[in-house]
């Protein structure tokens, strides 16, 4: 367990898949190697990017990382016995087509315990809406990192109220220009300042 962890924070690319295997082979659960390997070495990865020794290029390979154990991991998986702490709804708003922050983001969120549904870049209001029905998350979460786009981000939020959405959910934003000062000002409940503390905040309200 403990070279899974390493791979992870070491951004082993080659050796992720032989040491999950490893892990597998010596009895250990694919959920508790998920839990206890994958997701613990994400948490020292954030742990290192907030003490700056670490920084986002080390995050996006780290993310990349986990996915190539988890396909060694997934079909050992069933359904059920990874703890999920919710759902999140993801995407870059309508007319930004950036999605590292989104992609990294997603990455962290998934590795904490959230079911993530990404929608990819350059998603319409209506399409938050209708992935809100459909999912049915607890969190949508929207970025931008042009300031021209911002604006998209405010007509989701008056889409989602205007379907009658935007009360069972939080909305929490993201991207360079976004400031906590415009998430209350578009009736957002919280902007994040990186992926490590977009982590930090959906998961308060997960456990609140």
């Amino acid at each position: 367990m403990q070279r899974v962890v390493d791979c992870i924070v070491g951004l082993k690319f080659d050796e992720i898949r032989e040491a999950c295997q490893q892990a597998l082979d010596a009895g250990v659960p694919a959920f508790m190697i998920v839990d206890n390997g994958m997701a613990e070495g994400m948490r020292i990865v954030g742990e290192k990017y907030e003490a700056s020794e670490y920084f986002l290029s080390e995050l996006i390979v780290a993310g990349e990382v986990m996915k190539e154990g988890m396909k060694v991991l997934e079909p050992h998986i069933k359904s059920g016995q990874v703890k999920k702490l919710g759902r999140i709804v993801m995407g870059t708003v309508f007319g930004d087509l950036h999605d590292i922050g989104k992609n990294v983001a997603s990455v962290m969120l998934g590795a904490a315990g959230f079911d993530i549904v990404d929608l990819g870049v350059d998603v319409p209001a209506e399409k938050f809406v209708e992935a809100v029905r459909k999912e049915e998350p607890d969190i949508v979460g929207m970025s931008a990192l042009i300031t021209v786009t911002m604006p998209e981000m405010e007509k989701a939020v008056k889409a989602l109220e205007k379907a009658g959405l935007r009360d069972r959910l939080k909305v929490i934003i993201g991207g360079a220009p976004v400031t906590s000062q415009f998430a209350e000002k578009i009736g957002a409940d919280a902007a994040a300042k990186d992926a490590v503390d977009g982590v930090k905040i959906c998961k308060s309200w997960v456990q609140a």
